[in-house]
């Protein structure tokens, strides 16, 4: 027997604000909690991993751990890395780091790799990458300042050191990818196995 998309409950994996904007802006309805994970400590146990594999581990850790709270839901983990060839940032500390992170980006590509796990009572339904690719125009020290003087303390919410949809977007001269890809959340992908599964109206 089929189950109807009213009766298969969301859960977002994610104290994200902006990941809960795209959920609300699809019209989902969907309860949020953020997963009680050590982002750090397994990320450790990544080292000389992938991008993709780092992205997709954290991903379903959170899907899986906020599952144990929701048996009957599908639970939404969602993770986002950062890499330039196989250097993984991070969310910058301090305002030294965001100025050396950026200058590192200057007139190079890095991409953004979003990764999706799907869990239901503990196990994994589904996972998925999402890449964006996004270069760098050539930053002088003295912009990056300019820059970091203008947006505040925003830099240490972004991994990048930078909001698209803020004047972060002057950073760049080129980008290949698509909008929620590059804020952490791939919708197209989402939504798709969404509807697969029933959890939504197709």
């Amino acid at each position: 027997m089929s189950v109807s998309a009213e009766q298969v409950p969301l859960v977002l994996a994610s104290s994200s604000p902006f990941r809960r904007m795209l959920m609300q802006n699809a019209g989902l309805t969907f309860e949020a909690r953020a997963a009680d994970i050590d982002e750090r400590r397994i990320e450790a146990g990544l080292e000389g991993a992938a991008p993709d594999e780092v992205a997709l581990t954290l991903a379903a850790a959170k899907a899986m751990e906020v599952s144990n709270h929701f048996p009957d839901a599908i639970v939404i983990g969602s993770d986002q890395t950062m890499s330039l060839g196989k250097r993984v940032y991070h969310k910058p500390k301090s305002r030294q780091e965001a100025k050396e992170n950026l200058l590192s980006l200057s007139g190079k590509t890095h991409r953004l790799n979003s990764a999706i796990t799907l869990a239901r009572g503990g196990d994994v339904l589904w996972e998925h990458v999402s890449h964006a690719d996004l270069t760098v125009r050539a930053l002088s020290e003295d912009y990056v300042d300019h820059y970091l003087d203008r947006v505040g303390e925003a830099v240490y919410s972004s991994v990048g050191a930078y909001q698209l949809e803020g004047e972060g977007i002057q950073l760049f001269s080129r980008i290949d990818g698509d909008y929620f890809t590059i804020l952490g959340l791939p919708m197209l992908p989402l939504l798709e196995k969404l509807r697969q599964l029933g959890a939504i109206r197709g």
